[in-house]
């Protein structure tokens, strides 16, 4: 089964996410998207922290969220970040991803000014850790 991947409405998602971002820090407001193999559609953003190590980051939030609404694979991830060029996801985020998508799932982020740049979960993070290492 194939889905087709409907961008707008994930860039959308990320967008609205970004608005409600807690980064008082940085000031540095993410959202993101993803897209689970039912065709639900999971927001978040970054949530900062004084003691930085306890932030989260929008993909994670939007990972989490999917996860507790019942999703488990991931077809599809989008990035929104307020950045002169697109920005690729963090490395914990990487794992993350590649945690709960497989190497070909498309994962693209986008600047305000609608730049665009487009990976896949493997070639993001070519040598994830996985299950088959436990």
């Amino acid at each position: 089964m194939s889905l087709e991947i409907p961008w707008d409405r994930l860039f959308d998602a990320a967008a609205s996410a970004q608005a409600r971002a807690y980064a008082p820090y940085s000031r540095f407001p993410v959202g993101a998207a993803v897209m689970t193999d039912e065709g639900s559609i999971h927001a978040g953003c970054n949530v900062e922290n004084a003691s930085y190590g306890l932030s989260a980051c929008a993909e994670q939030n939007a990972i989490v969220r999917a996860v507790v609404e019942g999703g488990k694979r991931l077809v599809a991830v989008a990035i929104l970040a307020n950045s002169s060029a697109p920005c690729p996801p963090c490395g914990r985020c990487r794992q993350m991803i590649a945690e709960f998508a497989g190497p070909d799932t498309p994962v693209r982020s986008r600047t305000q000014g609608g730049e665009e740049a487009r990976y896949t979960a493997g070639e993001l993070l070519p040598h994830s850790f996985g299950r088959e290492f436990l």
